[in-house]
């Protein structure tokens, strides 16, 4: 999906938004690319079989003793990835992982709304989260859930990584023009968009 040039709201808007959503502030990105999907099993069994990607560390899932490798799962979202892995495999796609910035625009648009769909607040309509589902879902399934972009699984099913090191004031110190939280300095990675078992708060 094309997400064009522009300038969107980055932040919590939202009364319950964490202290390092703070503050809300302008962002402006330059054109980029973004999956409309998330990498399905198949996807990355095709990284898998060329060589360049290790198996997930489980091929398992929530509740399948039998995930990865069964064709019955094929168009389900790859899951037990770490984020080498994942990089792995976008370098080995053509791709690369999203910033965080540009992954939140993806995922909510210019027009300020909560959710990706919008301000409705989450139900089993919209994505598969809180355990509803009680397992990984089909990746775009579903449509009532994409984001202003068309962007589909933004919330719930699993979550996705970013390129960015995590930093707690990323907010407050990011630079407003294409903005990159750190390319070092810390352990942890920046992942969004929330799991199949997070609550509302947390998708």
């Amino acid at each position: 999906v094309y997400i064009p040039a522009g300038t969107f709201h980055m932040g919590g808007y939202d009364v319950r938004a964490a202290p390092d959503e703070f503050p809300a502030h302008e962002v402006t990105l330059s054109a980029y690319w973004m999956d409309q999907l998330e990498v399905t099993n198949a996807m990355y069994a095709l990284c898998v079989n060329a060589g360049t990607c290790d198996l997930p560390q489980s091929l398992e899932s929530q509740r399948r003793t039998d995930y990865f490798s069964n064709p019955e799962f094929k168009d389900y979202p790859v899951v037990y990835v770490t984020w080498g892995d994942a990089n792995a495999y976008c370098e080995w796609a053509d791709r690369r992982l999203p910033t965080e910035a540009e992954w939140e625009r993806a995922a909510r648009g210019d027009d300020l709304r909560t959710f990706p769909w919008g301000e409705d607040k989450p139900d089993y309509r919209f994505a598969n989260f809180n355990f509803i589902v009680r397992d990984t879902s089909r990746v775009g399934g579903y449509p009532l859930g994409a984001s202003p972009f068309g962007v589909l699984d933004m919330a719930g099913n699993v979550a996705e990584w970013t390129s960015d090191f995590y930093k707690s004031n990323f907010y407050s110190a990011s630079d407003s023009i294409n903005p990159i939280a750190s390319t070092s300095g810390n352990f942890f990675r920046v992942v969004r968009g929330g799991s199949l078992g997070d609550a509302e708060i947390n998708i």
